[in-house]
């Protein structure tokens, strides 16, 4: 049997009497950890983009309408920068005390200001980039880039500075989670129960997919939840695999519905949560059997996880591909497949047949981790995922919603 980890104690309001999340300390040691990651592999800077890495980085948002509307150039030693788009500039300094040094961001609209205009822009990207790295000396060190696309990468290269690569560095240094990183996520968990009742509450023949899923996220936000996705389900005979959704298909008795609640977030954590319901009707003694051969099939796969342990003892427990039929292990990617949540909706670790029995990462105190599989056959089948958190003693679910059972909606 697995084991739960423990429930959250306060929500998501501020209190004085209470020790909640610790947002300076949650700042803090995620800027101590990246610095980390940086000295140990010999980089003296990182210049960042998206917005799940300049918000690791500086602890702040930004617009994202567009990619690379503002970057982070973070310092293995010293503050950060934080070039920042025009729009925010002005009123954003005053609310982030924290970041010391505030620049003007330059971008090229995906190159829509044409090829001669994005080469200018890009090398006065490039250019200021270059001077703050020369005012600290640090203009002959390596690099890191993340984030960005091309003409970037290239702008930052033609001016000399030595780039490396920094995704690796990024998935290193959010590997591991701290108290409130992990509170965070807890959180974000909490608030999707919200949106799974409602959905239970809301499915019966004759509703809608997109319908019942629109109202699952507005609970969402009215439970707490700052980022909300738009949401995925499959019913009937698209409940098998992953394919084509948002079809607005009316629901009929009888069929299986699953949803991806997935990208709920809270703070920039975010989750990654399936389950599925019955609409109508008791699931047949076929369906229960998928069920419990999916339930088996992930908690012995939660039972390997344990610090020191491998994605490769856990991979042993997901089913080979050709056991549905298929030649090779790619073709159940991100169906049958453990992968780190946070930030990152796909950080370290990953775990399923197709590369963790070569390629094994070991797993360690810390990490949070999504894992998910389905059963059935053309036309029919039942999703589950689930998340944990690895402690010292091995592996605890952070999710709550009930997993062990198909309930029947709507809820009576």
């Amino acid at each position: 049997m697995v084991t739960m980890a423990s429930k959250l104690s306060f929500g998501w309001g501020i209190a004085d009497w209470q020790e909640r999340i610790n947002v300076d300390r949650l700042r803090k040691e995620r800027f101590e950890k990246a610095r980390k990651v940086l000295k140990k592999h010999g980089v003296a800077a990182i210049v960042a983009a998206g917005p799940a890495n300049t918000r690791y980085l500086s602890g702040i948002r930004g617009p994202e309408f567009i990619p690379q509307l503002w970057y982070v150039l973070f310092f293995a030693e010293g503050d950060q920068v934080v070039f920042q788009h025009a729009g925010w500039l002005p009123t954003y300094p005053a609310e982030a005390p924290w970041i010391k040094h505030w620049r003007l961001a330059r971008n090229w609209v995906n190159e829509g200001c044409g090829p001669q205009a994005t080469e200018e822009e890009a090398k006065l990207f490039a250019d200021g980039i270059y001077r703050e790295l020369e005012q600290r000396k640090l203009t002959k060190e390596r690099l890191a880039v993340v984030g960005f696309e091309g003409t970037a990468t290239q702008a930052l290269i033609a001016r000399g500075l030595n780039v490396v690569k920094g995704w690796p560095l990024m998935l290193e240094a959010t590997a591991t989670k701290t108290v409130d990183e992990i509170s965070c996520l807890k959180m974000a968990f909490a608030i999707c129960d919200n949106a799974w009742m409602k959905t239970w509450e809301l499915l019966k023949p004759g509703a809608r997919e997109t319908w019942v899923v629109q109202q699952a996220m507005l609970a969402a936000h009215e439970a707490g939840a700052d980022t909300v996705p738009r949401g995925h389900a499959h019913s009937g005979p698209t409940s098998f695999d992953r394919g084509i959704d948002h079809t607005n298909r009316i629901l009929q008795h009888g069929d299986l519905f699953y949803a991806a609640y997935c990208g709920m977030g809270f703070m920039g954590y975010n989750t990654c949560y399936y389950r599925t319901f019955s609409v109508g009707a008791k699931p047949s003694r076929k369906v229960l059997g998928w069920q419990k051969q999916l339930i088996d099939r992930m908690d012995a796969i939660i039972d390997t996880i344990r610090p020191g342990a491998t994605t490769a003892d856990a991979a042993k427990c997901f089913p080979a591909a050709d056991s549905w039929g298929y030649k090779d292990e790619a073709e159940v990617l991100t169906m049958e497949i453990g992968h780190g949540i946070g930030m990152y909706h796909y950080g370290y670790p990953i775990i399923n047949r197709q590369w963790s029995l070569k390629h094994p990462q070991v797993f360690e105190e810390g990490m949070t981790i999504a894992i998910e599989g389905r059963e059935g056959e053309e036309g029919e089948g039942v999703r589950i995922e689930d998340a944990v958190v690895v402690t010292k003693n091995g592996a605890e679910l952070i999710d709550h919603w009930p997993r062990n059972e198909i309930l029947v909606a709507p809820r009576v």
